[in-house]
């Protein structure tokens, strides 16, 4: 674009929209009831035009009201938020924008899927969550039942 100096609707620099979603706590007979209900969720509101909204309002709060209401604004959000899911790689040092520190979560859960491999990575606050190891042994051993169901479904679709 830069070289041959056409100048067509594609934008330069980050832009982040975000899909809020509920995060229930719950057990399952079927380990993957969780994961359909999640996905169907998930695809309804990507397919919405919340990410979009949220892109728009977010630039548009910072347009009206600058950028220190708006780093104000984001680190509300981010500071009432629970847990974040993520698929973007992070800083490799801590990022703070007018006094406002990022990546305030309590839990925070990046995950990368690759070459039929899932990478999982969880930040956890120890202030927050003091039994983390717990919490990280319960995430290993959800994961375990939704592969192994997962693996069976599978199998049983082929042989269908």
């Amino acid at each position: 674009m830069i070289v041959s100096g056409k100048n067509n609707d594609v934008a330069w620099g980050n832009q982040i929209g975000y899909i809020l979603l509920p995060f229930q706590l719950a057990v399952h007979d079927d380990p993957l009831a969780y994961v359909r209900k999640a996905k169907k969720t998930l695809d309804r509101k990507k397919s919405s035009l919340e990410v979009i909204f949220t892109c728009k309002i977010s630039e548009l709060f910072v347009k009206m009201f600058g950028l220190k209401a708006g780093a104000f604004i984001i680190g509300r959000m981010l500071t009432n938020t629970t847990t974040t899911f993520s698929n973007m790689v992070g800083p490799t040092e801590q990022v703070e924008f007018y006094g406002y520190h990022f990546f305030l979560q309590a839990l925070i859960v990046h995950y990368q899927s690759y070459n039929g491999t899932i990478k999982v990575i969880l930040s956890v606050d120890e202030e927050i969550i003091p039994n983390y190891t717990q919490l990280l042994d319960d995430f290993v051993e959800s994961f375990r039942h939704i592969k192994d169901a997962a693996s069976r479904l599978s199998k049983h679709v082929k042989k269908g």
